[in-house]
């Protein structure tokens, strides 16, 4: 039977914790982008997710991303977490992979992937989505498209483990798959009314700036807490997390000053987290500088991606394929450069350590098959919505504000009308 250590529980524990936070810092770090009359309705549907995830995660969420169905999906076997409290280990997590901690443990840090992947779609959504078309979205979103795909990559009985491809935490899982969402998402919805002719400022950078440090906090328990254990791989990842978040914030600045003049607060907000989407994946599978050299990468890369919104002509309200799909993507490919057996023995050296193409193909596929599978059955679930319940609210809804039209609500009482 598996030993359980104590010292690796309590980490993974306190690592569900700051996962968890992320998602009040996300909803802060996008509701500061919006306009005023939009805040409550940006917040709403990232709480919103804390609430319907969880339920769903634990019905039949888990048991489909973890239960032992074979490489593509899950089972029902884990529905209702029937028989966790009990059970020494999960399918596929034997050997080397053998959990160190308790299975519901396990179970908890995983829901919180589970919570805040779908929450950044809602970046993207901004300012139009109707809330009840949000709410099936997202509880369809969860079964048909989240749960496959962690299975493929995080479960080692997935076809992507089984493949070869490395994802430490979420780079193609979390990250590229909200991404492609997202793209899929506002391609059925539409633009803004006015964008991109009208000005549409975000109303209160502080509150974005305070969303990214709860994030950047958060995240130590994201990508170190994926070691799932409290251990020098911990440490590395845990460092290599705040490196490619301050490398990619300096590079993002520093083409944002070369191209429009200024360093500006919100471009230090986007920078980072762009850091932070592109280490993700690479985490706890590269070491030295490598890191700095993927933060820098994401963070010029990401800047220079927000512009192909206004080539191709969709809406992505907060930018959320620019950072989360583009820098999935960046950190995704990065690894197949840049991996490194000393750190990690459990992955595989990429081409700059001896390891030729093998890792780098591998990689090429995982992101390749993520951006199809999620693209087309996130289409045709928001599609599906669509014309069902709606997921766009009306024009005068959008006119009035989230907050009033879909909550009753304001998020300020100044005496004055919500702009």
């Amino acid at each position: 039977m598996t030993e359980i250590d104590t010292g690796n529980t309590a980490w993974v524990l306190a690592s569900a914790a700051l996962v968890l936070f992320m998602t009040p810092g996300l909803a802060f770090f996008y509701s500061g982008m919006v306009r005023s009359k939009h805040v409550l309705g940006m917040l709403m549907q990232n709480f919103f997710s804390m609430g319907l995830v969880s339920v769903l995660w634990v019905l039949v969420g888990f048991s489909l991303a973890f239960g032992d169905g074979g490489g593509w999906i899950g089972n029902f076997d884990f529905a209702g977490l029937k028989d966790l409290a009990t059970i020494e280990n999960l399918p596929g997590y034997t050997g080397d992979f053998a959990l160190s901690i308790p299975v519901l443990a396990f179970v908890a840090y995983q829901m919180m992937f589970a919570i805040i992947t779908p929450a950044l779609i809602t970046g993207a959504t901004a300012d139009r989505l109707k809330f009840a078309g949000y709410t099936a979205f997202l509880a369809l979103w969860l079964l048909l498209v989240y749960s496959p795909v962690a299975h493929w990559v995080f479960s080692p009985n997935g076809w992507l483990f089984k493949r070869g491809a490395l994802d430490f935490a979420g780079g193609t899982v979390v990250h590229i798959n909200a991404g492609i969402a997202a793209l899929a998402v506002i391609l059925v919805v539409g633009k803004r009314r006015g964008w991109p002719r009208e000005a549409m400022p975000p109303h209160s950078l502080p509150l974005t700036l305070l969303g990214t440090g709860i994030l950047w906090f958060g995240w130590f328990g994201f990508n170190a807490g994926s070691a799932l254990g409290a251990n020098a791989l911990a440490a590395q990842a845990l460092i290599n997390t705040h490196m490619a978040a301050a490398a990619a914030m300096l590079g993002w600045l520093v083409v944002e000053r070369i191209k429009g003049g200024h360093a500006t607060t919100l471009g230090a907000a986007s920078g980072a987290v762009a850091g932070l989407v592109a280490i993700t994946p690479c985490a706890g599978f590269v070491g030295g500088i490598a890191a700095l050299a993927i933060g820098a990468v994401a963070g010029i890369v990401c800047f220079l991606a927000i512009q192909l919104k206004f080539k191709l002509g969709y809406d992505d309200s907060l930018d959320v394929i620019a950072v989360h799909l583009v820098g999935g993507i960046v950190g995704s490919l990065l690894l197949g450069l840049f991996a490194d057996t000393a750190v990690n023995g459990l992955g595989a050296d990429g081409v700059f350590f001896g390891g030729g193409s093998t890792l780098l193909v591998d990689q090429l596929v995982a992101v390749g098959a993520t951006i199809l599978f999620s693209g087309v059955v996130s289409f045709v679930l928001a599609k599906l919505v669509d014309l069902t319940i709606g997921l766009r609210v009306t024009p005068e809804q959008e006119a009035e504000g989230l907050d009033l039209s879909q909550h009753a609500e304001v998020a300020y009482q100044f005496g004055g009308v919500p702009r």
